[in-house]
């Protein structure tokens, strides 16, 4: 914990138990303060790469749940347009542009395409685009 960022170490050890310098102690004392941290310290949740906790998350995923409810109820809603921006997916840096769904214009395009991938996968180049 030292070693990942000694000065998010120190802050938590003096707020939680008021050790403004740990390097008086014996390190086997730091080590068993340093493990009885909460979860959401700031080493702790930097060792764990999490950027807000999971109280945040929970939050954020009932205002996202609402937004959603709310948004259903609108014209907008009804026709898919402008939906609402997720806080959750804001908050763990998940972006849903990057999925790897594809449309179609039409029927035929989606018909032409499979045929293309068919193609590939008996001459063994399968590319997916």
């Amino acid at each position: 914990m030292i070693k990942l960022d000694e000065d998010a170490l120190i802050c938590d050890l003096a707020e939680t138990y008021h050790i403004y310098d740990y390097k008086q102690l014996p390190l086997s004392k730091v080590a068993a303060f340093s493990c009885g941290l909460r979860e959401d310290s700031r080493v702790k949740m930097l060792m764990s790469g999490q950027r807000t906790t999971i109280d945040n998350l929970l939050l954020a995923g009932i205002n996202d749940a609402l937004n959603m409810l709310v948004w259903f109820k609108t014209k907008d809603g009804q026709k898919g347009h402008n939906k609402p921006i997720s806080l959750v997916g804001k908050l763990t840096d998940t972006n849903e542009k990057n999925s790897s769904s594809i449309a179609f214009e039409s029927g035929n395009d989606f018909e032409n395409w499979r045929n293309q991938l068919l193609k590939n996968i008996k001459v063994g180049e399968v590319d997916g685009n």
